[in-house]
């Protein structure tokens, strides 16, 4: 949906400068996605309005719009809702619409039965319901269509037939060249052949209570009274005498709203005096007014050859807006001797309200106006280049210290006035009949746009600086203390004295202050016009009555005034959106109440004059719109459009919502807003949105409840829309699927008893061989534990073995070798020749050669080496005894110098064997004799 810009009215024309308009809501093709024109608006019972448009008919709830195409795509020029149907007339084609399933219009045609009868070209202009009959009108021939028998009729004329009136139960229509003429029993009888009503097109016929009151197109109104045609004696009639009329309707309070070719809209009231005149320079869309249309609330909607505009006529609102820029943003209002001042960033303007005259600037005052004030029936003006009294529409310099903020008189001191400057704070005295500067305060030169005055005591809010609290003397000339509060600060935050209390306000609230604690505490009432995220502005405003206090928020101005049931503060709230007063912020202004009880609020480009008279808080309905279904993938689902009427059930994969939902409200600078909730999946309300749908992703299965509530300015929805769903269980949890997982279970547990039945069984024989494997493990491992301490005992025995044999050897080896000394001592002695000596040495050499050591040796040997000899004599079979003998030493790794004392020999001789051996076991000569035999 694409909404309109609110536009804000003003009217710089011809007729009358300077005037207050109604808020104007405008649309653009562009908002309604449509063509341009649009001839016709009605409004249905249900508060929605259509629009034939000349791409089709439209329909707006107030929230978005919906197009309808007639059957032939043809330009419908006619509507008119009826009941439950909408009719519409188009080029060759009149029928209705009806509301079927999910909210949508389906449209039957009625010209269908008479195709044949049709004219060429024919075009239905008009629909009037009489009776029982269902008028069209085309520029030829009415056609009647019967609600009772459905059969239709039509009424021929042989000249054009421009327009046609119901005036109570009666149809009246335009001949040209002939006059005015109505039905009575099925025919057209001529009523009034007046010379006008045969040259002239008639716009609208309007019964009163003695006369008929006839709008001609080109030459104003007449009247009709026992048959006497007179012009109307009214005072815009010659006005409108000089404009083309295209369309017009009589509102309910009696006034006339005139549709123009080139003038806009025409307002006048029930004697014919001109109440306003707004076109295209005072807001509409375009100058061309095509219809016009008043709702069931008294808004005027216009079809304009551009656009749809609608004004709330109604409203409490009546705005000027200087579209020209040339008296710019207002920041200080006064009415002072029945003339409207307005202080700008270009000057100060007055202008009589009575007057139609547009403002006049005042010589002398070009540039910034702060402020306006009256205080002894002096007219005070605070202004960039100093202070100004303003007498008779003319501007007296005061003071010329720049920059004049803020007036205020001094308590008991009515000579005296205290202003805010840009550098400080300075006194105005009364003086010889003439108010003028007396003096500036001593020791304090800060800014003071905002400053009240309590019992020698002065509070000054410098946004940037802070609060400073000021203590001067009683004849206010010298600052002697000042305090400053630099916690409660912040741009736009602002002061005020209020029944005697100051209060300070910015973005974290509104604070009062504490005499007895000497600082301020903050107002949680007042604080809560800031809640929700509202604030824009802390400028406070103490209207005139000194009753109220205003303050600015984002979508509202707030007043804060005693109730009617005790004194407390009640705080009621109007609506305004800041958008209005964009520009501004902080510098906002109001006056009032005036003479009439208006207030006038200051814009950027102009003021809003409030009537809280009119201001009222009625009550409307909430409904829900479009509801569509979409699958996990985002893809709609195809014929998901859901009636909200009725409760939703939905698949599990259609868990995606889109819920439309709207307020047929129709106020330019009040938009609905919306609060809803989820009962089953968020029992809370959201915040107040002005979003007109929501989406919900990815809901889990189960049952649902959406609602939703509405307000706009201070009404409130009465009811609350409900809208019921529910959601599948996926299909892995539905009844069917829970009946086939027990089947399953049960099956499963058959084969589960059975598997483990077959496992147990099979694990208990697992068991059993697993027990059989162990026990022969165990015998194994038993085995080789006999085995293994068998070969340890025999490793021993053998060790032992070859301890015998090493110490048999050495046993033998240091014999031999002690001998071998004993011999070689009785050979080299004196007495070698002697037979004791002979005797002894052959005892020794027998000694030496006795086989009993080597037979002790071969034996041990054996014990320790069994398989070498064996492997020996099988190898080298060719071997002597003394081989093996000297094999047998080398194996126990002995040199030739041990092996020669063992066989009796000298080591050379000990080697020689070697050699011999060497040849006998074919060994190379770079093969080891003693490596090889170990290797054996």
């Amino acid at each position: 949906m694409r909404v309109g810009l609110t536009v804000l009215t003003f009217c710089f024309s011809v007729i009358c400068l300077a005037q207050e308009f109604p808020p104007i809501q405008n649309y653009a093709p562009s908002d309604y996605n449509a063509e341009n024109q649009n001839w016709s608006i009605s409004q249905a019972e249900n508060k929605h309005m259509y629009i034939a448009n000349s791409k089709g008919l439209l329909e707006f709830n107030g929230a978005s719009w919906a197009q309808y195409a007639l059957p032939n795509e043809s330009i419908v020029r006619s509507v008119n809702a009826l009941e439950d149907k909408v009719y519409t007339g188009g080029y060759m084609e009149f029928g209705y619409w009806e509301r079927k399933d999910m909210g949508v219009l389906q449209y039957s045609s009625l010209s269908d039965s008479i195709k044949e009868d049709l004219l060429p070209d024919e075009e239905f202009w008009n629909i009037i319901k009489l009776d029982r009959f269902i008028a069209f009108h085309s520029l030829d021939r009415i056609y009647l269509y019967n609600l009772q028998d459905n059969s239709i009729k039509w009424i021929e004329s042989d000249t054009s037939l421009p327009k046609v009136f119901k005036i109570g139960q009666t149809l009246y229509f335009q001949k040209l060249n002939e006059g005015i003429f109505k039905i009575e029993n099925g025919e057209a009888v001529l009523v009034f052949d007046f010379d006008i009503f045969q040259d002239d097109e008639v716009v609208n016929i309007f019964e009163r209570e003695e006369d008929l009151l006839i709008l001609t197109r080109h030459n104003g109104f007449y009247t009709i009274r026992d048959g006497v045609l007179t012009s109307w004696d009214a005072g815009a009639n010659s006005l409108i005498s000089e404009m083309s009329v295209y369309s017009a309707v009589q509102l309910k309070n009696k006034n006339y709203a005139l549709g123009t070719i080139s003038n806009g809209l025409i307002l006048l009231d029930e004697e014919g005096s001109l109440v306003s005149k707004v076109d295209q320079s005072g807001g509409l869309r375009n100058n061309t007014v095509l219809s016009v249309c008043e709702d069931m609330d008294g808004t005027l909607w216009l079809g304009l050859d551009n656009g749809i505009s609608f004004l709330n006529l109604n409203s409490p609102y009546r705005i000027y807006q200087d579209l020209s820029g040339l008296t710019g943003s207002v920041y200080a209002i006064q009415s002072f001797n029945d003339i409207l001042y307005l202080g700008t960033n270009q000057g100060l303007f007055y202008k009589n309200p009575s007057s139609e005259s547009g403002f006049t600037m005042i010589p002398g005052t070009e540039g910034q106006v702060w402020t306006l004030e009256v205080f002894n029936g002096m007219l005070f003006c605070g202004h960039h280049e100093g202070t100004f009294q303003i007498e008779n529409k003319k501007a007296r310099k005061i003071a010329g210290i720049p920059g004049t903020w803020k007036f205020s008189l001094i308590p008991d001191r009515p000579d005296l006035l205290m202003q805010g400057n840009y550098g400080g704070l300075n006194i105005l005295e009364f003086k010889q009949g003439e108010w003028g500067l007396r003096n500036a305060l001593e020791n304090f030169d800060h800014s003071s746009r905002f400053f009240e005055i309590r019992n020698n005591e002065i509070f000054v809010n410098h946004e940037y600086k802070g609060l400073f609290h000021i203590k001067v003397d009683k004849d206010y000339r010298v600052a002697q203390s000042i305090e400053v509060d630099t916690l409660h600060r912040g741009v736009n935050s602002g002061l005020v004295k209020f029944r005697d209390e100051i209060l300070f306000a910015y973005k974290e609230g509104i604070f009062k202050f504490d005499a007895s604690k000497e600082g301020f505490k903050k107002d949680t009432l007042l604080s809560e016009i800031f809640d929700g995220g509202e604030y824009v502005s802390g400028r406070l405003i103490s209207d005139n009555t000194g009753k109220n206090l205003w303050v600015f928020t984002e979508k509202n101005i707030n007043y804060v005034t005693r109730g009617n049931l005790d004194n407390r503060n009640v705080i009621r709230a109007i609506p305004l959106i800041e958008t209005e007063r964009r520009g501004i912020r902080g510098y906002e202004s109001i006056y009032g109440p005036g003479d009439n009880g208006d207030y006038f609020i200051g814009t950027s480009n102009g003021y809003v004059r409030l009537n809280t008279d009119m201001i009222s808080d009625r009550n409307f309905e909430i409904r829900l719109g479009e509801i569509s279904v979409s699958d996990r993938s985002g893809s709609i689902v195809e014929n998901s459009m859901i009636d909200p009427g009725e409760e939703g059930e939905f698949r599990n994969k259609e868990n995606n919502l889109q819920i439309h939902y709207y307020s047929p409200e129709y106020k330019a600078l009040v938009k609905p807003q919306y609060q809803y909730q989820l009962l089953g999946m968020y029992d809370d309300w959201s915040d107040w949105t002005e979003n007109t749908s929501v989406t919900y992703s990815n809901l889990p299965h189960g049952s649902y409840t959406f609602q939703v509530r509405s307000r706009a300015g201070n009404g409130a929805s009465l009811n609350t829309a409900s809208f019921s769903f529910s959601i599948a269980r996926p299909w892995y949890l539905t009844g069917l699927a829970f009946i086939t997982y027990f089947l399953l279970a049960v099956v499963g547990s058959v084969l589960i008893h059975r598997t483990y039945r077959r496992y147990y069984r099979g694990h208990q024989q697992a068991l059993i061989e697993e027990n059989k494997r162990e026990m022969a493990l165990a015998k194994a491992r038993n085995e080789k534990e006999i085995i293994k301490l068998k070969n340890k005992q025999l490793k021993k025995k053998f060790k032992n073995k070859n301890n015998e044999l090493a110490a048999s050897t050495l046993s033998i080896i240091r014999k031999n070798e002690l001998l071998s000394k004993v011999k070689e001592q009785l050979l080299s002695s004196d007495d070698e020749g002697t037979t004791s000596v002979k005797q002894i040495v052959k005892i020794i050499d027998k000694s030496i050669n006795r086989n009993d050591d080597w037979e002790m040796f071969m034996k041990a040997f054996n014990h320790a080496d069994r398989k070498f000899l064996k492997k020996l004599k099988k190898v080298h079979p060719n071997l002597s005894p003394n081989d093996i003998k000297l094999c047998a030493y080398l194996r126990l790794n002995l040199s030739s110098k041990e092996i020669a004392p063992l066989l009796n020999i000298s080591p050379r001789s000990v080697e020689i064997k070697r050699y011999r051996l060497r040849k006998k076991m074919n060994l190379t000569h770079d093969s080891n004799l003693t490596d090889y035999i170990l290797t054996l």
